[in-house]
């Protein structure tokens, strides 16, 4: 898949979605629940052994709705974010090379 970049990052906290604008023209809209379900850090991932393993956009499209909220993102240098969730927890970076990989737009899901 091609490397994108994100032109624009808009989290909506009314739908509970994060939106990223890419510089190739596509738009991903992620549901704050899968999001929360797909966290990479090693706590959530459940160890070392499991890092780098690719998280699964259906996942992120079919984890059920819940009340999360994102409380804040910051920019990890130029190439990932990192949420602030609502239950407390910050410590997942989502690289932008995995957001784009986890779009769970149909597009994405079918491509």
């Amino acid at each position: 898949m091609k490397k994108s970049r994100p032109e624009q990052v808009t989290a909506d906290r009314n739908q509970r979605l994060l939106i990223i604008n890419w510089d190739d023209g596509h738009e991903s809209r992620y549901p704050f629940a899968g999001l929360r379900a797909v966290c990479p850090c090693v706590e959530c991932r459940g160890g070392h052994q499991n890092m780098g393993q690719p998280s699964d956009p259906a996942l992120v499209r079919d984890t059920p709705p819940s009340d999360i909220t994102l409380d804040g993102l910051e920019a990890v240098g130029a190439y990932a974010l990192q949420i602030q969730w609502g239950d407390g927890h910050s410590t997942g970076i989502y690289s932008w090379e995995m957001l784009r990989n986890i779009c769970p737009c149909e597009l994405c899901l079918s491509g």
